[in-house]
């Protein structure tokens, strides 16, 4: 397998694509660490995700000011999904039109700063769990960020224009949550794909169905654009949309063969051989993607059992570490 998916140095800041579009990028992308977008056509311009708090939010746009004229102020705000990664500093841009799909707003009206702020604040008393959350959101502030939702929702497509430049919203979710939103400038040949691509890490499936997240891969390529921005991870193109798809279908198989013999998903979990996948950080996310996997096998809607998993990842990533 390919190792390395990106195309360009993965460095924190803005990065120019060309032709208007730029990208946010916080390596190492890790938990929590995602990245952004901007679209810009003249004075105007689209914001494409904030970030987990509003320290790190408001970084960006200082950075995005000073280099992009058009970005003083931010007409539109775009969120990809509900994940607080990807929009809780949506307060900073209050004065933005906050487009996501309506699943997504709906999804994010249940995922509230507040309720992480609290579990940051208890973290010490949890032991390993503890320390487990500590390891993937310890570096951000959830104090003080007051939810701000979409003021505008649309389902299926829409296209918005953002000066003479006509920017699609394709709703390919759910998958990784219940609302995914790719965003593809065709004149750039960029497109923004939040969390349906994590590059170089390993993907995490809260939602699914898997066939929806593979569909939703197949369909960037056939978008064909020349630069693909994840939700995590380095600038990456063709090849890395092929890798997340290849990696869906090989735990798909994987889960399903374990499935069929009568395995738990926590013994599926530490069953199945991600070797090929070394490189890529976050292994523990196997225990999400095979506990949803089970879910869609067994016809079982219901929600995932977030405290449950977040325990059986605490545990695959104490094993791995002591491996080391």
């Amino acid at each position: 397998m390919t190792r390395q998916l990106g195309t360009r140095p993965y460095q924190r800041g803005l990065a120019d694509l060309g032709g208007g579009s730029w990208a946010w990028l916080q390596p190492d992308g890790s938990w929590g660490w995602s990245n952004a977008g901007l679209v810009t056509d003249g004075e105007a311009n689209m914001l494409v995700d904030t970030l987990f708090d509003l320290r790190l939010t408001g970084a960006m746009l200082d950075a995005m000011r000073a280099s992009v004229p058009s970005a003083r102020r931010i007409e539109r705000l775009v969120n990809t999904h509900a994940n607080g990664d990807h929009c809780n500093g949506n307060e900073l841009v209050s004065e933005a039109e906050i487009i996501a799909s309506a699943a997504c707003a709906e999804e994010m009206a249940h995922e509230d700063p507040k309720n992480m702020a609290a579990m940051k604040r208890q973290a010490g008393d949890l032991g390993e769990l503890g320390e487990f959350f500590l390891h993937c959101f310890g570096a951000f502030d959830f104090e003080g960020i007051t939810q701000t939702p979409p003021t505008r929702t649309f389902e299926g497509e829409l296209d918005v224009a953002v000066g003479d430049k006509q920017v699609r919203l394709i709703q390919v979710g759910p998958a990784h949550t219940r609302g995914d939103t790719l965003v593809h400038v065709a004149a750039d040949g960029v497109i923004f794909t939040g969390d349906i691509l994590f590059i170089e890490g390993h993907p995490i499936m809260w939602a699914g169905p898997v066939g929806n997240w593979i569909t939703a891969c197949e369909r960037i390529l056939e978008l064909a654009p020349e630069q693909v921005v994840p939700g995590h991870g380095p600038i990456t193109d063709a090849r890395g949309v092929r890798a997340v798809r290849d990696y869906l279908a090989y735990i798909r198989d994987e889960a399903r063969a374990r499935f069929d013999a009568g395995l738990s998903a926590a013994e599926a979990a530490r069953d199945i051989n991600l070797s090929d996948y070394d490189s890529w950080g976050d292994a523990e996310r196997i225990a999400v993607n095979v506990a949803t996997l089970y879910r869609e096998f067994s016809g079982d809607d219901s929600a995932p059992n977030v405290p449950e998993l977040f325990g059986l990842m605490t545990q695959l990533w104490k094993e791995r570490r002591r491996s080391r």
